[in-house]
């Protein structure tokens, strides 16, 4: 099982490529392709039939996954790109900002 140091809502950071330094929201994660989407980042157009009055076409732009390992977690106590550690907290399993020390 593969498994991924962002989440789903997750605020990240993308460190390297062509969107380095841009920041968005974890929309989707596909922990098997170790990939995530996030929101506003690494748009692709897409060209769209119509279907319908309801539905018609054009050309879209949507997100396109971009690979984990280009991102860091951004820590929502001290705003900064941070690596996550684990901690135990009342017997749970925390996530700690390697930057600050809170738990998120």
């Amino acid at each position: 099982m593969n498994t991924l140091h962002v989440k789903k809502g997750d605020t990240v950071e993308v460190i390297s490529g062509k969107n380095k330094g841009k920041r968005g929201k974890v929309i989707e994660t596909s922990p098997s392709e170790r990939k995530v989407i996030i929101e506003g980042v690494n748009l692709v157009s897409k060209h769209l039939k119509p279907r319908g009055q309801q539905q018609p076409g054009g050309i879209i732009k949507t997100p396109g996954p971009v690979y984990s390992c280009k991102t860091m977690v951004v820590c929502p106590k001290c705003d900064k790109a941070t690596r996550v550690g684990s901690a135990e907290k009342d017997g749970k399993k925390v996530r700690v900002c390697k930057k600050c020390k809170q738990t998120f």
